[in-house]
């Protein structure tokens, strides 16, 4: 499985920024994620959750995430994406992205798995 994600950068204190994300396999199709979502990692810090979602529609947001991220997705492109506003230099980390539970398809054989799965990670900076 991967998810490739993108969309960060540098941006300005009270910009915006939108990530996506997109999960594949190798081989065969995925039919189904079950939860994507984000968390990030500051320097020195734990990664910590910003934001779930699943296939059926139900969010997830960290406390302090509220008001500025959006979560959203598009199950039919097993995408989800992350649209942020009035950015802080604080909210500066590495942002990944995450896929849980897939069901996939190869060569007629269903495989569903509880699994979590992690991308590279996309950089935001936020300048003050």
């Amino acid at each position: 499985v991967q998810l490739q994600a993108s969309g960060g950068g540098l941006v300005q204190a009270g910009g915006s920024l939108r990530l996506s994300c997109a999960a594949s396999v190798s081989s065969g199709n995925i039919l189904r994620v079950d939860r994507m979502g984000w968390y990030r990692q500051a320097p020195g810090k734990e990664r910590e959750l910003v934001a779930t979602m699943t296939d059926s529609g139900t969010t997830n947001y960290a406390d302090s995430m509220w008001g500025r991220f959006t979560i959203s997705r598009d199950n039919a492109k097993n995408m989800v994406y992350l649209q942020s506003s009035m950015l802080k230099p604080e909210d500066t980390a590495v942002y990944y992205c995450n896929a849980h539970g897939l069901t996939t398809q190869t060569m007629g054989i269903l495989q569903v798995d509880g699994e979590d799965y992690w991308g590279k990670g996309t950089q935001v900076t936020v300048s003050s």
